[in-house]
């Protein structure tokens, strides 16, 4: 099965305004250039110093999104290309990332991770965290920031009315804090859904849906 059959499967199920993240870590430069060859343009990356190296060998008309947990001394690394960090899960990490966006004259867009799962493995804010955070004065003070929705990974379990529950209280923490619209806050994205469960999470109001597995096979661990 070809890397862009799959894509051009997997579109085929999403809905017209659900933005498809191709998962790409661990993968190899010609796994990616097949997906950017059959139309595929917003790619993943879980680890910023090998989305760095990927960026630095494919076409600049790729959209990098930082999907995995963010530590702050590396996003200097990124700060100068990265197109959207799904992961933010407090406050010092934004102002690193202000910080660095400034550097480079830009505006990040940034998702807020919100802690969705039980598993003590997920990282995340509760609700109460990011809207505290979004009604801040500090936080009206970053002006090379800005957040445009809210990330969750839900339990990996195979318990589908659990994985519903978290993803219905994702989108319940997205209506809530979509009132509170700033200069640099406007929520529009909700990202979550992942290769086993992308489909529930649409059903749940997701609009960003990050797949790697179905799309270039399962991950090879180095």
């Amino acid at each position: 099965m070809s890397i862009s059959k799959n894509i051009e499967q997997l579109k085929a199920t999403l809905p017209k305004d659900v933005t498809l993240v191709a998962v790409t870590k661990t993968k190899p430069i010609e796994d990616i250039l097949e997906a950017y060859h059959s139309g595929q343009r917003v790619f993943g990356e879980n680890k910023i110093q090998e989305m760095v190296e990927k960026y630095e060998q494919l076409p600049k008309d790729i959209q990098w999104h930082m999907i995995g947990h963010v530590q702050r001394n590396k996003v200097k690394y990124m700060a100068s290309f990265v197109s959207l960090i799904h992961g933010v899960d407090n406050f010092k990490l934004l102002k690193e990332i202000n910080k660095q966006a400034y550097k480079h004259n830009r505006v990040i867009d940034c998702l807020l991770q919100i802690k969705i799962a039980d598993e003590d493995s997920k990282f995340g804010m509760t609700t109460n965290e990011a809207e505290y955070i979004l009604t801040s004065q500090e936080f009206s003070e970053l002006s090379n920031v800005n957040i445009v929705g809210l990330m969750g990974m839900a339990t990996f379990t195979d318990d589908e009315n659990k994985v519903v529950k978290e993803f219905n209280f994702l989108k319940s923490t997205f209506e809530k804090l979509k009132q509170l619209q700033t200069a640099n806050c406007k929520l529009q994205t909700i990202s979550m859904g992942m290769s086993g469960d992308y489909l529930l999470a649409i059903e749940c109001g997701s609009n960003m849906v990050r797949i790697g597995s179905s799309i270039f096979g399962e991950r090879t661990y180095h």
